[in-house]
């Protein structure tokens, strides 16, 4: 599974289009990159991990998946790029309060048994901004999220997760001291049926035209935000 997560995930056009979006979106929520400190939570095989450290972040990254840590790891040797990748959990990160600049957290939410949880231990240990994205209950994600809760319960190979809504994430970050800055949604057809035609012309053309009938907003999934620490915090 380690070794084939960002094939499933990022292969083919669609997925280039993904990774490439994303790491956009990244460095614009963060701005400036060079010398910050910047924490990634369940990093995976460290794809945006080393995305950072590239643009000269001091990066640590945890997983709570050693095979995970492992693959990253060789691909950071290949590249020629520091990062200092950890085994931890999300829930309960080994870090003082505001140890880091930027804490970033990518497809962690939607599967955590506590989301709540690990949504309050990244603005812990953020100094001033938190990343992180999660599927929107207002897209076609719930009927997917749905159905792969069925599947999962009838003992199928399929990965459960959760949607949710921007009031219940809004409250989250208040709770911690942290208000919404920034919002990017990424599409409003599904990303599976984007995949299923396979064209990027189609995608970025279709989406545009949603955009600009005001469903972007609306209905945009996944949901990329960056929260900041409130002043009096």
């Amino acid at each position: 599974m380690a070794s084939s997560f960002d094939d499933r995930r990022f292969g083919g056009p669609i997925g280039d289009l993904v990774a490439g979006t994303q790491a956009r979106v990244l460095a614009n929520m963060i701005g400036r990159i060079q010398d910050r400190t910047i924490l990634d939570v369940g990093t995976g095989t460290g794809r945006a991990a080393l995305m950072l450290a590239r643009g000269g972040a001091n990066v640590t990254a945890v997983d709570a998946s050693e095979a995970m840590l492992e693959v990253a790891r060789r691909r950071a040797e290949r590249q020629r790029v520091s990062v200092r990748f950890m085994a931890g959990d999300a829930h309960a990160l080994d870090f003082k309060d505001r140890a880091f600049d930027v804490a970033v957290s990518l497809r962690v939410l939607m599967h955590a048994p506590d989301w709540a949880q690990c949504l309050a231990e990244l603005c812990r240990v953020a100094e001033r901004l938190v990343i992180f994205d999660y599927p929107s209950a207002m897209s076609g994600a719930v009927l997917d999220a749905m159905a792969r809760r069925v599947v999962h319960a009838a003992g199928g190979r399929t990965e459960a997760y959760r949607v949710f809504t921007d009031r219940t994430i809004a409250r989250a970050l208040n709770r911690s001291g942290f208000r919404v800055r920034s919002v990017h949604r990424q599409f409003v057809l599904p990303i599976r049926f984007h995949k299923a035609i396979g064209s990027c012309r189609f995608t970025e053309l279709s989406e545009e035209v949603l955009d600009r009938m005001g469903l972007l907003r609306l209905f945009g999934s996944p949901v990329t935000l960056c929260a900041e620490r409130c002043v009096s915090s």
